[in-house]
């Protein structure tokens, strides 16, 4: 997948975008979200950045980070270790 979809409501990446991530199955994804086991935080790009999104994904230990154009196109993908956020995340 290289697009996010950008909808009135917010944003949707597809599930098996983030199973790839952190190493859980598709069906997963949605109850560990849910469950706020896998949270996010969404940041909107501002002069030179501007039109840009960054989604980051946590999950564990584990972050996913999405940067992305206003048409939704995946522009980087980076991952990288963390903190564990919460203990309901362990």
């Amino acid at each position: 997948m290289t697009r996010i979809d950008l909808t009135e409501q917010g944003f949707i990446v597809e599930a098996q975008e983030l199973a790839a991530a952190f190493g859980v199955e598709p069906g997963q994804v949605p109850e560990l979200m849910r469950a706020n086991r896998i949270t996010t935080r969404c940041e909107t790009g501002e002069g030179e950045d501007a039109g840009r999104h960054r989604l980051t994904f946590f999950f564990r230990n584990q972050a996913l980070r999405l940067t992305v154009d206003a048409e939704g196109t995946i522009l980087k993908r980076a991952r990288f270790d963390v903190p564990a956020r919460n203990a309901g995340a362990r």
